[in-house]
């Protein structure tokens, strides 16, 4: 009994009693079966717990609001795959309805009321920035140290020897008139008339007419046996670029060049035509000079100091030989030249004797019978050019709307320097139009709006010297480009005339033409009319001469230049003159403004376009097809050469189909892939849209990566190594033309087998390593298309 010391004990009675269950020889089984079924419950509940974190929100979950508040922990944004606050479509909207005619105008006056010479711009530099970030738009100032020219004085005199002394025949003014009704002419501090990179120099000898002075021109010369060396050049402008009309006359011996615009150029619009010069007429005004820069720019542009990486204080820097001029060159108007050319009337062979490509100048009924020279000995030119060169900082404005997608960038640009007070065409309706594709995605971003990839806007300096500012930048940020940038879109002269024109990556190709097919276009023939409606279609090549190249020529970015240019019945573009002014782009470039509204559109539809669709909308078949139809032009270079029947064009072909097969693939894969991102998927099948997500992150990574895949890193042959890409250059003698597979072009041309023969090796081994990248996986099955 109890007591107590004993208060807790008492007596229990044990028996033995029968076990709940029998044993079993199957017990073990049950005890995996238990383990197993729970594992695969803990399983679920932390796959579930999982598709909270990683699924986004919304959408189809729209019923389960408290898993928004794991939305920080997610790898991609709620709203996946479409970006957030807005539509694509209510981002269209915006894109259509936004720009502004007036606006455009007011920003076309403001760029164009006074001088504005790279480096000499930080005043619109700030306000650019400025305008940007009222827009809502983070943006900055980068500043390189480069070295460049500026005009210290010039004369350009026809001599005549008479009893042993030089007279002055005819002294040529190199200056425009001032027009009453063109206030930017009458500025105080108006640019003269000068070359940018060109040399100094004071030389006197008898000249001779070249014609357009392209390669082939000079080479008609020689087989002539014209002389050449020692003489002054008298050129035309236009067929190649300016810079390589002095690198062949310098090559040749000749001592100085003249260029002049012909009225040859000029379409229907000339004063032979009955049209009356400007500012009474669209012809063109008869002492209009094109200035610009005499740079080689088919051997390196950017600083020519310091080749290959970027202009910043305290950099080693070279002598710039590589693509700077020895003799020195001046532009002059048709009204200056016209006593030149006279002055050769019977000296020489006539252009009449040359092929058709000497034919058609435009001053023959201002008594120029267009012979050659040289002149006799007693008529001569005494050619002065002073530059001051310099080492001064220029500066780009950079911009930014960073994306959910950090990277996967689209990069939109536009140069903001002029030889001239004005620029109205060049550059500044493209300066006019960017502030209103900022302006737009302003609107957008006040709305909510965050896109799916980041944009990125430049202002650039220093474009008319050489591609400065933009080259420089490449340079400096080329890793960060390299593994973001999924294109360039360029836009120069955006508005001076009525006819879309357009150059692209093969890969941008479908894009542009879907994007003009959105937007309406000024100059309706029938209701309804959309941009590409009234355009031919027609996409050229890669070259040079703007901003895009160093993104698509050493970068190996996919890049377009788009804009509005002026066709045989427009009025004459004074390009790079005091009379590319507001007041001729009121009168006669774009008196409605809606040319410049309307390459707004564009540009930002193509940005818009490229941000907000989940897979980027680019197309590696067009892009093979492309380089299909690029070798069909070499093969037509190629039966010009004496080389031709010991090179076999066989494997090319082979390993092109082979690209072509597979991009074929790839992008009928990457459509299955845009058809699933439509399909409803519960949130509890969240791996499904996990693995959706990784298969398109790997399938635009390719897209972006395509372009980089036909970089060479020792670049092209003999002083053109900066240019890496295989597929696009600048014409050797070209200059703004693109050449396609240069390497391969140029060693037929100069009938060079064995080089020839390196070119193929080295593009082979490219079309091999783009057709790998393009290798998918589909589901568990690897696709090989070997």
């Amino acid at each position: 009994m109890q007591d107590e010391r004993t208060p807790l004990i008492a007596t229990v009675r044990v028996e033995r009693q029968e076990p709940r269950y029998r044993s079993f020889p199957h017990n073990t089984f049950r005890r995996f079966c238990t383990i197993a079924l729970g594992s695969i419950l803990l399983l679920a509940l932390v796959g579930f717990a999982l598709g909270f974190f990683l699924l986004p929100a919304g959408g189809d979950d729209d019923d389960h609001p408290a898993r928004d508040c794991l939305s920080c922990s997610r790898p991609y944004h709620k709203a996946w795959p479409q970006s957030e606050g807005l539509t694509f479509d209510d981002i269209q909207q915006i894109i259509l309805e936004t720009p502004d005619e007036n606006r455009a105008r007011d920003w076309s006056n403001y760029y164009t009321s006074g001088p504005h010479l790279a480096g000499k711009n930080l005043s619109q530099a700030l306000w650019t920035r400025d305008r940007w970030q009222a827009s809502g738009i983070k943006a900055d100032i980068i500043a390189y140290d480069v070295y460049i020219n500026y005009p210290a004085g010039h004369r350009l005199a026809l001599l005549e020897k008479k009893k042993h002394v030089l007279e002055v025949k005819h002294e040529c003014s190199l200056t425009e008139d001032v027009l009453e009704d063109d206030p930017t002419t009458n500025l105080t501090d108006s640019i003269p008339t000068f070359h940018g990179y060109s040399a100094s120099g004071n030389v006197t000898a008898p000249y001779v007419f070249v014609n357009f002075g392209t390669y082939q021109d000079f080479e008609h010369l020689r087989a002539r046996n014209i002389s050449l060396e020692g003489n002054i050049a008298i050129a035309k402008y236009g067929r190649n670029f300016r810079g390589l009309k002095v690198k062949r006359a310098q090559e040749l011996g000749m001592v100085g060049i003249v260029m002049y615009s012909d009225p040859q150029e000029d379409g229907e619009m000339t004063e032979a035509n009955g049209h009356k010069p400007y500012p009474d007429g669209p012809a063109r005004n008869p002492s209009s000079v094109q200035r610009g820069s005499t740079q080689f720019l088919s051997s390196l542009p950017g600083d020519p100091t310091t080749p290959g990486y970027p202009s910043k204080p305290g950099v080693p820097r070279t002598d710039g030989n590589l693509s700077m001029p020895r003799i020195p060159s001046l532009p002059i108007s048709y009204r200056d030249a016209l006593p030149l050319l006279q002055a050769l009337n019977g000296h020489g062979p006539n252009a009449s004797s040359f092929n058709k490509y000497w034919q058609g100048g435009g001053l023959t009924h201002k008594n120029v019978s267009y012979n050659i020279g040289p002149t006799p000995n007693h008529i001569q030119l005494n050619l002065v050019n002073i530059q001051e060169y310099t080492t001064t900082p220029l500066w780009n404005v950079i911009g930014i709307i960073n994306g959910t997608l950090a990277d996967e960038v689209i990069v939109l640009g536009n140069h903001r320097d002029a030889w001239i007070a004005g620029g109205a065409g060049d550059p500044n309706s493209g300066s006019a139009a960017l502030n209103e594709v900022i302006r737009s995605f302003g609107v957008a971003l006040s709305k909510g709006w965050k896109p799916l990839r980041t944009i990125v806007f430049a202002s650039w300096d220093g474009e008319e010297y050489g591609l400065v500012g933009s080259t420089e930048w490449v340079e400096e940020y080329l890793p960060w480009l390299s593994a973001s940038t999924v294109a360039y879109l360029n836009v120069d002269v955006g508005a001076r005339g009525t006819h879309f024109t357009a150059a692209a990556s093969p890969l941008l190709n479908d894009l542009l033409h879907d994007i003009t097919s959105s937007v309406p276009s000024p100059n309706q023939t029938t209701n309804g009319q959309t941009v590409r409606d009234t355009w031919d279609g027609r996409i050229s090549t890669m070259g040079s001469g703007s901003d895009f190249t160093a993104f698509q020529d050493f970068a190996g970015i996919a890049s377009l230049d788009i804009g509005f240019g002026n066709g045989p019945k427009d009025p004459v573009y004074h390009y790079h003159s005091n009379y590319d002014s507001f007041a001729w782009m009121d009168k006669y470039g774009d008196a409605s403004w809606e040319y410049h509204t309307t390459i707004a559109k564009i540009w930002a539809l193509l940005a818009a376009k490229l941000s907000e669709t989940p897979i980027l909308p680019l197309s590696a078949e067009t892009y093979a097809k492309g380089l299909q139809y690029y070798l069909s032009t070499v093969k037509e270079t190629a039966r010009k050469s004496n080389i031709t029947k010991n090179f076999d064009f066989k494997p090319l072909e082979g390993n092109l189909a082979r690209l072509q097969t597979n991009a074929n693939f790839f992008d009928t894969y990457t459509r299955s892939l845009s058809a699933e991102l439509g399909e409803h998927v519960p949130w509890w099948k969240f791996w499904k849209k996990v693995r959706l997500w990784y298969q398109v992150k790997a399938a635009n990574s390719k897209y972006k990566m395509l372009e980089r895949q036909f970089l060479h890193p020792e670049g092209l042959d003999g002083d053109r190594s900066w240019f890496k890409h295989v597929v696009f250059a600048p014409g050797r003698w070209t200059g703004y033309a693109g050449a396609t597979f240069p390497g391969l072009v140029e060693s037929f041309e100069d009938g060079d087998l064995k080089n020839a023969h390196k070119w193929e090796s080295i593009i082979l081994g490219i079309l091999d390593r783009a057709a790998e990248l393009l290798k998918t996986d589909a589901g568990n099955e690897t696709v090989s298309y070997r």
